[in-house]
């Protein structure tokens, strides 16, 4: 059985057919869906499918994109958010400098609010980072709490920036797109990640494998995903479902 550590089925793409991408997934060996909030909205409706169905956990956030709109009351709003026991960790949080809406001052001042937040309440960050490794890495060394644990979703950089992700303790997860014909080098990262921690994820709807490209995704795609990360590591691929649930089981606070 695998865990798919980070989707969206909270989106619009899952409208017309919600409870069978969610049957799909169970029927393809998905144990667990956390599914992440990436805004005020999504982040409600993220713990509203934790409630219903038994299989999928939350986590409540707001996705850099939105930090302009980050304020006392949406922080608080959060908060309350979290406290449903089904609620797994704060995310997806962090920096994207790739045509971001939001200016990277606001960004980083609403970073690291969720950074203090997940202190305060014991709980795992879901970190978002595109084409901003420096000041992901330097705010994390800077105000990281020593309670606060987390993962690097979509992880994206090279064997430095993974060092140094790994330094911080950090979880790091994958996506399919390391199934794509021009992820060489990213593969190639893929290899030095430790087997503990490591996660499986596929960020559905985006980044569908490269068997499915344009089409959206969803989370029974995870095993494309596993089969390609099992030959990387030379492990099974019971192995890799093994050690990767066994992680994100831990990392989640998941019975």
């Amino acid at each position: 059985m695998s865990i798919d550590t980070h989707c969206h089925l909270d989106f619009g793409q899952f409208d017309r057919d919600r409870d069978a991408v969610i049957k799909r997934a169970r029927e393809a060996g998905v144990e667990y869906l956390i599914n992440v909030g990436s805004n005020l909205d999504g982040s409600r409706e993220s713990v509203k499918l934790a409630q219903e169905y038994g299989n999928i956990f939350a986590s409540v956030g707001i996705h850099p994109h939105h930090a302009d709109n980050v304020d006392g009351d949406m922080l608080a709003e959060i908060e309350a958010l979290a406290a449903d026991k089904k609620v797994v960790a704060i995310g997806e949080v962090g920096l994207d400098y790739f045509r971001s809406p939001s200016p990277a001052e606001k960004q980083k001042e609403s970073f690291i609010k969720f950074i203090e937040l997940a202190e305060r309440l014991g709980l795992p960050l879901i970190i978002h980072n595109r084409d901003a490794h420096r000041d992901t890495l330097d705010i994390l060394k800077k105000t990281r709490g020593s309670a606060v644990s987390g993962v690097m979703h979509c992880f994206s950089g090279d064997r430095k920036v993974l060092s140094e992700t790994l330094e911080l303790g950090l979880h790091v997860s994958f996506t399919c797109n390391l199934t794509f014909k021009n992820s060489k080098k990213l593969r190639e990262t893929a290899r030095a990640v430790p087997k503990d921690r490591l996660l499986l994820e596929t960020d559905a709807p985006f980044l569908a494998p490269q068997s499915c490209r344009g089409r959206r995704n969803e989370p029974a795609y995870i095993t494309e995903l596993r089969d390609l990360l099992s030959e990387l590591l030379n492990l099974s691929k019971k192995e890799l479902e093994t050690v990767t649930t066994e992680n994100a089981k831990r990392l989640f606070g998941i019975k």
